[in-house]
């Protein structure tokens, strides 16, 4: 599977957000979008998912352009986990992951057994069965975002968009939730988009890193070649050093520090 983005350009009516995009992303990448708050990550985000047409450029799925495809077809190809989510009412988590089988079930149809299975499935991939039975919103914060993200992959997509997936998360569920996405791509099963605040989170779990910047820069590589003091600088405008730290079987880990005025 292979997402690519061709020169996209995308925004309001006659305003223009986001320009001269241009990525590819196929089955096992993680791919970490930075950018500073207001470039218009969240914009282009939308036009990925079909709920903005582009102003220009493409957006191929495996060669086809999605701008012809129903929502329902984008919808069994991308799967969306938002940076929130509160629910209305006190639904049953497996309820709740049930929902991500939507694009594969017609409007006046129920869930079907294998629905339920597909559902149960998604659970068991994370690790989260024990969770099926409870309420979603009595949950912990780190607990729903793993809810999200089995609801995402119920939908069985071929590529995973995440807005901020770790965003309000302690310390412990960042590192819980990144190694949950490290082993969702393992052996080419999907590829990922997720869009990150912190830099060492893209150097802990991206194969792929693309940044955004307020004059509608765009630079995308490797994290060893993207995330550089110098470019961490030009982006958001304070003064980072990348070092190298120890890391498992000698090999050593990149991390960003701030350097903060003396």
């Amino acid at each position: 599977m292979e997402l690519e983005v061709k020169d996209v350009s995308c925004g309001y009516a006659r305003e223009t957000v986001v320009s001269g995009i241009s990525l590819a992303v196929t089955s096992g990448d993680v791919l970490c979008l930075l950018g500073p708050n207001g470039v218009g990550k969240t914009t282009f985000f939308k036009a990925l998912l079909g709920l903005l047409r582009v102003q220009s450029g493409k957006i191929l799925l495996n060669g086809e352009d999605i701008g012809t495809w129903p929502h329902r077809k984008i919808a069994t190809k991308l799967g969306y986990v938002p940076q929130t989510h509160s629910p209305p009412f006190p639904f049953k988590v497996l309820d709740v992951v049930m929902m991500g089988r939507a694009a594969h079930i017609g409007m006046f149809s129920a869930p079907s057994r294998r629905d339920r299975t597909i559902a149960e499935e998604a659970l068991a991939a994370l690790g989260i069965t024990q969770l099926g039975a409870r309420v979603y919103t009595e949950l912990s914060g780190g607990e729903r975002q793993l809810v999200m993200i089995a609801r995402a992959l119920a939908q069985q997509p071929e590529i995973l968009i995440m807005d901020e997936p770790t965003s309000n998360l302690d310390f412990g569920n960042q590192i819980k939730v990144l190694g949950q996405i490290k082993r969702l791509t393992e052996g080419g099963r999907m590829g990922v988009i997720m869009t990150t605040h912190l830099p060492n989170h893209a150097l802990l779990c991206a194969t792929k890193v693309a940044v955004m910047g307020h004059d509608r820069s765009f630079a995308i590589g490797t994290p060893e070649t993207v995330i550089t003091g110098t470019y961490l600088k030009q982006v958001y405008g304070v003064d980072v050093k990348v070092i190298e730290a120890g890391g498992k079987n000698g090999k050593g880990a990149r991390v960003c520090v701030p350097v903060l005025p003396a």
